[in-house]
């Protein structure tokens, strides 16, 4: 694969464009990749400033800025401090960071780019990743790192794919685990509530999960769903099928837990680090039920830009644009398991060729192709405080073995209240 891969970044090379000129224009690129897509996003930078970078007049200083949550925060003490001449020129951003990006000042939107260059357009652009960016209507960024939520099993244990939570409850009455062994280990959280959820044909808060207007309120309660997954979660633990504790990357690759559910950017670590120990199983994100549809939300991070002056600004597009293109779509969805962006990445002979041998690579493609156009990510004002109170309610009913209606009720009375104290605060 790395020479295939390196075979992609000696013709990113190749890629010219017309100069700005002589005099070289410096841009800043906050980034939170870690691991192979760490790896691959710098190379991909170098490669930039010495092929078209270089022909641009352009030079990329890439900056690590800690996890996702932890660049969202830095941007928002900046946007606080009203120092916005210190964000960076482009900005690697997940849904933690959305809300704050739009109320930036200086945020230089895809729309306001798509103005400023009307020969462009994002139609080659996948629609479900591309939408994952829109909010309040502002299309924010161009998808960079896309990805979905897929279930990794033990393929040298189970017979077959866990297709739903009710599998899982057919392998803990129907093999026999070791000691130290659990089927499955998770606590609900935001995105994860938002794709059950959403396979019931349901969201979590109102204004389409936030993506269509602020959302101030649950969505999930009049119809009775989220009532019905507590029910179905308690069942799920009843049964000896789960563990209660955050799912474990460590605890899987040890053979100590047989079912994992996390990103499709997963598959390289989880391949290099199992080492042929097991067979590494991988398929569509577990349903509830057999009842329900298939899906899970687009999740990842786009590339957004702030303006500065128009020739940073102008930098900032041809970046961007080179790092959404198809070749590096192509090479980063190789070297990671990310869903690429583009459809041309897709149609590639690279792609189509790297699949035909590594097929559970496309599994994340093909189930973004079959989620529900109307699934969407969930996107809140108080998004950190959302995300653990519904852990913390989750684990509750659990641990100390309240009713689902108990935690149907905390769960409404604590998460509006949330959303109301955020409304009040930010008029």
């Amino acid at each position: 694969m790395k020479k295939v891969l390196s075979f992609v970044l000696i013709a990113l090379i190749a890629l010219g464009g017309t100069s700005l000129g002589e005099k070289q224009t410096r841009i800043v690129f906050w980034h939170s990749a870690t691991g192979d897509a760490g790896e691959l996003l710098g190379r991909y930078v170098d490669e930039f400033n010495v092929g078209p970078g270089a022909q641009l007049g352009v030079y990329v200083e890439a900056v690590y800025q800690g996890s996702y949550s932890d660049s969202a925060s830095k941007l928002q003490s900046l946007l606080s401090a009203e120092n916005e001449e210190d964000l960076p020129d482009v900005m690697q951003l997940d849904a933690t960071g959305k809300v704050r990006y739009l109320s930036a000042k200086s945020a230089y939107t895809l729309d306001e780019a798509l103005i400023d260059h009307p020969d462009e357009d994002t139609g080659d652009f996948l629609a479900p990743a591309l939408e994952n960016w829109r909010l309040n209507g502002v299309q924010l960024g161009l998808p960079f790192a896309t990805s979905t939520t897929l279930t990794y099993y033990n393929a040298s244990v189970l017979d077959e794919a866990p297709d739903s939570l009710y599998d899982l409850m057919y392998i803990a009455d129907e093999y026999e685990l070791e000691d130290g062994v659990c089927v499955y280990a998770c606590v609900p959280n935001t995105p994860t509530l938002a794709n059950w959820l959403g396979q019931m044909g349901s969201r979590l808060v109102n204004g389409n999960n936030g993506s269509e207007q602020n959302a101030t309120e649950l969505d999930c309660l009049e119809d009775g769903s989220l009532l019905r997954f507590l029910e179905i979660w308690k069942e799920l633990y009843a049964s000896g099928a789960l563990v209660s504790r955050a799912s474990s990357n460590d605890e899987f690759i040890a053979g100590k837990q047989l079912v994992m559910t996390a990103s499709s950017s997963m598959i390289s670590t989880l391949d290099e680090r199992i080492g042929g120990a097991f067979e590494l199983g991988v398929s569509p994100y577990l349903r509830v039920s057999p009842d329900d549809g298939y899906g899970a939300t687009v999740s990842g991070s786009c590339l957004v830009m702030f303006k500065h002056d128009d020739e940073r600004s102008e930098a900032a597009w041809e970046f961007v644009k080179y790092m959404t293109s198809d070749l590096v779509q192509a090479g980063f969805a190789m070297g990671t398991g990310y869903i690429p962006s583009r459809v041309s990445a897709v149609k590639t002979d690279l792609w189509q060729d790297f699949i035909r041998e590594a097929p559970e690579y496309n599994v994340g493609f093909e189930q973004l192709m079959l989620t529900p156009e109307g699934m969407r990510s969930v996107t809140v004002g108080p998004a950190a405080d959302f995300y653990y109170t519904i852990q913390d309610v989750f684990t509750s009913m659990l641990e100390e073995d309240t009713s689902p209606e108990e935690a149907l009720e905390t769960l409404e009375e604590e998460l509006n209240g949330l959303l109301t104290q955020y409304a009040r605060a930010n008029p």
